[in-house]
Order: C-alpha cells, then sequence, then structure tokens
C-alpha cells in the first residue's frame, strides 16, 4: 500500500483530521494532483483557519499554476493567522514568500 492510499484509509477513520487532510494534499501535490490538492488545502482552513501551515502551501500551489492574486490572499491570510497564533516563524516564511512573490 503507497502512501496515499494509507493515509485515505487513516482519513476514512478521521474524517476531520487537518493534519491528515495537509499530509495527503502534500502527497497529491508530489504526484502533480494540483486540483485535488487544492480542494483539500481549501477545505483544512475553510474548517479550521488557524492550521497555518496549509496557508503556505495553498499559497504556494496557486503561485504555481499562475494564480497570483490569489497567492498573495493566501499568503495575507496565512500571515494574519499565524500572527494571531503567536507563530512567528510560520508568520516570517508567510511573509518571505509573499514579498518574493511581489519582487517578480
Amino acid at each position: 500500500m503507497d502512501r496515499l492510499e494509507k493515509l485515505r484509509e487513516f482519513l476514512q477513520a478521521a474524517p476531520d483530521d487537518a493534519f491528515l487532510k495537509h499530509a495527503m494534499a502534500l502527497e497529491l501535490i508530489k504526484l502533480g494532483k494540483d486540483a485535488e490538492a487544492r480542494r483539500l488545502l481549501e477545505e483544512i482552513l475553510r474548517h479550521d483557519p488557524s492550521y497555518t501551515g496549509s496557508y503556505y502551501q495553498l499559497a504556494r500551489l496557486l503561485e504555481r499554476n499562475g494564480e497570483t492574486a490569489l497567492a498573495l490572499q493566501w499568503y495575507q491570510k496565512g500571515m494574519a493567522a499565524a500572527k494571531t497564533a503567536g507563530e512567528h516563524r510560520t508568520y516570517n516564511e508567510l511573509k518571505a514568500a509573499c514579498e518574493d512573490l511581489l519582487d517578480n
């Protein structure tokens, strides 16, 4: 059983687990299944806006797919969520990625 199948199995047992959904989205990205990964990342953030790691992954995915304006919005939402949560490292990573995108 590959990782994706295993994650699907785990998610059947815990369908609301943001960590499992995030891990699955990362696997989907590795496989080039951006649409499915995007759906999962958006679902995570809709249900748990404090899950800050998903903002970066979603924004990067959007950036890779040429959706620059939307990527910037997700970076900014992520920075706000990270700031609220006191996650300084995540905030700085999102800010740097946002600034890099604005500079290009």
